[in-house]
């Protein structure tokens, strides 16, 4: 591939140092693996979504959604809601608490959000978008980003003039899912409409969906002309991704894969900030999803024994288990040992 040009877009004052985002994940991209991603190598990273409702942040979900302690900036809350009062009223709080970016959230697909009338259920009513974007505005004196659909289905793919009147109402940034809600996440994500809405405005426009290699990420980056990428599940259980992406497009070639001594660092880095955030019971729950994402990625394996491995791992219930099959999975003749033995008791 020959190298990729890409200036890095500027969202307010803050000048990427990258065109590579990690996107928002309710339930992934909690506190320690945007610390991650941002360490190795994404421009910018987004927190999962905060109900825009004040009254339900006492609880612990919301809390540890909202912690950003130690983090660089820009610290960005995704911000959710059907309401545009609340919305702005959610923003405003948000950024008395140190919030330097508010993103609102208007491309959740689940049915949980949908029903509430937020997320990308918000896509039906254009004057409702229209509202809420000028309430959030106005009532923060910090940069206001969106993230949207393409449409709610494929006879409403209103994409365009949802971005016309987020750049109207003054929103500096725009990521755009190439789907419409009721595909959810399956088929594959189309680009024309991504490529349409950049054609069409003047503020930053990033193109998200099913970016999951570097060759797919300067393939989208060249068929839109989008100033960047943004990255969901591909980063789930490879983090490396934004680093291998950065290097791709700025050299037109590969970084090696990570070693597996570097491989065992970060898994264990990631646990360790895993447990001190959530405590003990809860991160070596939550910490489960994540080594399962690991070891999808871990070519080492076959499907059959990386189903084994996922099996051993959740029977695990303490962190210093964990820690030890970490270790044990690692090396070569370990792990072919942990396969040979079966069920890994905690």
């Amino acid at each position: 591939m020959t190298m990729m040009t890409i200036q890095p877009p500027a969202i307010g004052p803050y000048q990427l140092p990258n065109p590579v985002i990690l996107a928002p994940m309710a339930g992934v991209t909690d506190r320690p693996f945007r610390q991650l991603c941002r360490r190795l190598g994404a421009g910018w990273v987004v927190g999962e979504m905060v109900t825009s409702d004040p009254s339900l942040w006492h609880t612990r979900k919301s809390q540890l959604r909202m912690d950003h302690q130690g983090e660089p900036a820009p610290r960005v809350v995704q911000i959710a809601g059907g309401d545009a009062q609340m919305l702005a009223e959610a923003a405003r709080l948000n950024a008395e608490l140190g919030a330097q970016i508010i993103d609102i959230n208007m491309g959740c697909p689940t049915k949980k959000v949908c029903n509430k009338a937020a997320g990308s259920a918000l896509l039906r009513d254009e004057a409702l978008v229209a509202e809420i974007l000028d309430a959030v505005v106005s009532a923060v004196d910090i940069p206001v980003t969106l993230k949207i659909r393409t449409g709610w289905c494929a006879d409403s793919n209103n994409g365009l003039r949802i971005a016309q009147l987020a750049e109207s109402a003054g929103i500096q940034a725009l990521a755009v899912h190439g789907r419409h809600r009721q595909q959810r996440y399956t088929g594959e994500a189309e680009y024309d409409t991504i490529a349409e809405i950049k054609s069409r405005l003047t503020i930053p426009v990033i193109a998200n969906g099913d970016i999951t290699s570097p060759e797919k990420a300067a393939r989208v980056l060249r068929h839109t002309g989008a100033d960047a990428v943004m990255i969901g599940r591909g980063a789930q259980g490879n983090p490396w991704i934004f680093q291998q992406i950065t290097h791709y497009l700025t050299h037109g070639e590969h970084l090696p894969a990570p070693e597996l001594a570097e491989r065992r660092q970060v898994l264990t880095e990631h646990l360790h900030a895993l447990h001190a955030f959530y405590g003990d019971t809860m991160g070596v729950r939550i910490a489960r999803k994540h080594v399962g994402w690991y070891l999808d990625e871990d070519t080492r394996f076959t499907h059959t024994e990386q189903r084994r491995l996922k099996q051993q791992f959740n029977a695990l219930a303490s962190p210093d288990a964990q820690f030890q099959w970490i270790d044990d999975a690692m090396t070569h003749s370990a792990s072919q040992h942990l396969l040979a033995k079966g069920t890994h008791a905690a």
